[in-house]
């Protein structure tokens, strides 16, 4: 039954770790079991590679026909949309999701043809390797040294209605690859040895895992929001940490990690609740100490905004789904536990099916003091007590002169104020005291009998004593209410310092123009420098903006050091901010220093690498150079004798050893003319469509013993990308190399061969059976001047290898080097094959 046209089709992506897993035969395999149940399935694009068992899956489905595209003289097949779109079927299959069309199709990118299925209600099922996820390109590229060119957004995959893994262990994808169910036998030795290693597999296996395990947590979030499930469902171990910023905090963190490490897939959440109102008693640096120790501990760091602590835990608790929740045990006297229920009391009460656990620690019961009332200072209170005693005589004495205009209520008020105003200035002991005096003068003189201590009438009892009770009530709400003004313009001030020094590290970074240019920007400057004092004035180590170049015209100065200065111009700064201006210096003299230490060591490594070279280079001058000349000199003053009578055999090998030992320096000479060229940079290479066969003949036909070399070549090579006489040279090296250590047979096999990303290349593998040469001295063996004892040290000057990965990494190529089976080294020289009548590349395998 077709789908209405409102309705969007459903997708269905069968995701795999690396080509060859099965995923285009697990797709054939589900629409078989769709069309035998009745369901209208068919064929948009499926690839086999050649796959008899794949291809085996097609029989019986109906396969739109692919359309044939012609470009740059070439012919290619795409799936023809258009065509499916016409035929409407229920089902479509769609092999390689991330292929890249041909131009001159509808569609840039499969999944683009793909999307427009689906709007038109069809359902698709497709195919995708993990390393095609544009969100993971640069990881891929990381494990593998591939860089994925063809991609597709997560979001197309995580719209998907179904994704299904298909997995297959690293061991058993290599040994399909080895018995030829992958790739043809001529592309299997160099995919085992580059693409599909052990560790490249399960590298790329865990992503896969984890990709897959994090949409099925998204789906399991997205269906308890949908169906407003607040119950917990422990589907994984999951710990939520209640982060006080005490000592304690670290107890916590380390049983939660051990609980979390119990159980597979296991992990824990630490929660900071902080207050609406933006108070803390915790310091910022504590809270970033307790972050990076989660971090450490492999767990992830929160902050909640709540009114209620209690609250706050639970409710994150729950919006992740946890399972656990650790809390310290209370650090509150018995005495304030018993009067009322502490944090975690609130929590255990209001937990539900979530497990909670109070840990206990060191400073447990050991009391918290009330850091309400912050310190007012010693000026502060003094003037309180004054206050307090002063005003409320003033009051009275000026309310006893106009007695006749009011009576005692407005009186209390007048007096209440005046407590209220001590509060402010004081704090709650001075307003206790005015509280007290002012009672005393009202009983004393508007109280009958006046002037007397002595309260007639009953009611007055509880006027004094009402007057005195609100007094100290109003007192303690206004003096908490300035302790809180004063803690929130403290915290207020502190968190500016914090802004202005973490916007100062983390965007001025290692430039001292650009903390320059921050310092402007935060202190309203028009300029800022850093000066050092020269014997004549100061020197400008770095400026920004309208900068002073000496101290005198300098508004602001910091000093950083005994001899240098950060100086602004603008206007001058008050004693707050140039205390973080202070910082701002601080961090200027690490900048400078971290600077200057960078400079030495790569001035230091040129010197030494200047005088490795120099001291290499005398040596091979001395030795190697001096060998061919005295065999030349030698050779010549031999023919030059005419006291003897050389027979033409005689002369014929002694012009031979003058050609020999010519051709020896030539090559020597040659060797470091390229090698000094590579270290300027002045080598260019003029890259062509070469014949490989033809350039690695040329190459071997001068060598010594070339006879040695069999040169094997696959049937139907393209041609490289390269310049033809730096291969001619890279290879000629490398044959050179195989002959000194090996007596037998040397093997030169070229191959074509196409990489995971569609990139074609061309092989030239040099294969010897030698003594081989130990994993961990082979990056070693592309050094300048390294023999590594495996010559005589009067054979060469250590240059071929080093010359010949900078000669190939010129014409955009690789040379690595490998173990040969049974003994000796295989060097790889991969270049990018010559463009073959233009056209995108090749598809991998799916």
């Amino acid at each position: 039954m077709d789908h209405p046209p409102s309705h969007r089709g459903r997708l269905r992506v069968y995701l795999g770790a690396a080509p060859g897993v099965g995923k285009t035969y697990r797709m054939l395999d589900e629409a078989r079991r769709r069309r035998d149940r009745g369901t209208d399935v068919v064929v948009g694009f499926v690839e086999t590679h050649g796959r008899v068992h794949t291809a085996e899956q097609l029989d019986g489905l109906e396969v739109v026909p692919r359309r044939r595209v012609t470009y740059r003289e070439s012919t290619y097949e795409e799936m023809d949309l258009d065509a499916v779109l016409a035929r409407r079927p229920e089902v479509v299959l769609v092999d390689e999701l991330a292929h890249t069309n041909v131009p001159g199709v509808t569609h840039a990118k499969r999944w683009e043809d793909v999307d427009a299925l689906l709007a038109a209600g069809i359902d698709v099922v497709t195919t995708l390797n993990v390393q095609h996820l544009d969100s993971l390109n640069d990881v891929v590229e990381a494990i593998t040294g591939v860089r994925q060119r063809e991609t597709v957004p997560d979001q197309v995959v995580r719209s998907a209605d179904t994704v299904e893994l298909v997995d297959m262990s690293p061991e058993g994808l290599r040994r399909r690859l080895a018995h030829g169910n992958v790739y043809s036998a001529d592309r299997v030795d160099a995919a085992l040895s580059r693409y599909f290693r052990e560790g490249n597999l399960a590298a790329l296996r865990e992503l896969a895992l984890l990709w897959v395990a994090d949409r099925v947590d998204e789906g399991l979030e997205r269906y308890r929001h949908e169906h407003q499930i607040d119950a917990t469902w422990p589907a994984r171990e999951r710990i939520v940490v209640a982060v006080t910023g005490g000592a304690e905090s670290a107890t916590l963190f380390r049983r939660a990690a051990l609980i979390a490490g119990r159980t597979a897939g296991g992990e824990w959440l630490a929660v900071y609740v902080a207050r609406r109102d933006g108070l803390s008693g915790t310091s910022p640096d504590q809270l970033a100490r307790q972050h990076a120790m989660v971090t450490d501990l492999g767990g992830s760091f929160h902050t909640v905004v709540s009114d209620d602590v209690a609250d706050g835990i639970l409710s994150f608790a729950r919006a992740e789904n946890a399972s656990q929740i650790l809390i310290g045990a209370s650090r509150r006297g018995r005495w304030s536990a018993a009067l009322r229920p502490g944090v975690g009391e609130r929590v255990i009460a209001g937990s539900g099916d979530v497990d909670v656990h109070i840990v206990n620690h060191q400073e447990a019961r050991r009391g918290t003091r009330d850091r309400r009332r912050p310190d007012l200072g010693t000026r502060r209170t003094v003037l309180g007590y004054g206050l307090g005693v002063v005003l409320p005589v003033l009051a009275a004495l000026l309310l006893n002169l106009t007695a006749d205009l009011h009576d005692l209520t407005l009186e209390s008020m007048v007096m209440l104020s005046v407590v209220v105003l001590v509060a402010l200035v004081g704090g709650l002991v001075p307003a206790l005291v005015a509280a007290l005096l002012s009672a005393a003068l009202l009983n004393w003189f508007f109280v009958a009998p006046v002037h007397t201590l002595t309260i007639a009438r009953g009611q007055y009892v509880v006027v004094i004593g009402v007057f005195v009770v609100v007094g100290v009530a109003v007192a303690s709400v206004v003096d908490v209410a300035a302790g809180r003004a004063a803690q929130a313009r403290r915290a207020s001030t502190e968190a500016d310092a914090l802004a202005v020094l973490s916007h100062s590290l983390l965007h001025a970074g290692e430039s001292l123009p650009t903390l320059l240019a921050q310092a402007c920007k935060v202190f309203g400057m028009r300029g800022a420098a850093i000066l050092e004092r020269a014997s004549p004035g100061w020197e400008t180590v770095a400026a920004y903006g309208d900068a002073p170049d000496t101290v005198s015209a300098a508004d602001v100065e910091v000093p950083i050091d005994d001899h240098t200065s950060l100086v602004l111009r603008g206007r001058t700064l008050a004693a707050s901010d140039r205390r973080l201006l202070t910082a701002y210096a601080a961090h200027a003299r690490v900048v400078r220093d971290r600077t200057r230490a960078a400079d030495q060591r790569v001035h230091a490594h040129e010197l030494a690498e200047a005088d490795r070279t120099r001291t290499a280079l005398l040596a091979a001058v001395s030795h190697d150079l001096r060998s061919p000349l005295a065999a030349i000199k030698a050779a010549a003053s031999s023919l030059r004798n005419d006291e003897i009578t050389w027979s033409a055999e005689d002369e014929a090998e002694l012009v031979m050893t003058i050609e020999e030992s010519a051709d020896r320096l030539d090559a020597l000479v040659a060797n470091l003319l390229d090698m000094s060229r590579l270290r300027a940079g002045a080598l260019t290479a003029l890259p062509t469509d070469v014949d490989v066969v033809e350039v690695v003949r040329r190459a071997v036909a001068g060598l010594p013993d070339a006879e040695r070399i069999e040169v094997r070549a696959a049937e139907g090579l393209p041609g490289a990308c390269a310049d033809a006489g730096l291969l001619e040279r890279v290879l000629a090296n490398l044959g050179e190399n195989a002959l000194k250590h090996t007596s037998g047979p040397v093997q030169v096999q070229a191959s074509a061969y196409t990489e995971s990303d569609g990139a074609r290349r061309v092989s030239v593998r040099v294969v010897d059976h030698g003594p081989g040469v130990p994993s961990q001295g082979r990056d070693r063996m592309f050094a300048p001047f390294q023999r590594l004892g495996d010559v005589p040290q009067g054979d060469g000057v250590g240059l071929g290898l080093a010359v010949a990965r900078g000669l190939t990494e010129a014409m955009s190529g690789t040379l690595e080097v490998e173990e040969t089976p049974g003994g000796g080294l295989t060097f790889v020289v991969t270049l990018p094959q010559a463009p073959v009548s233009g056209g995108p590349p090749d598809e991998e395998p799916g």
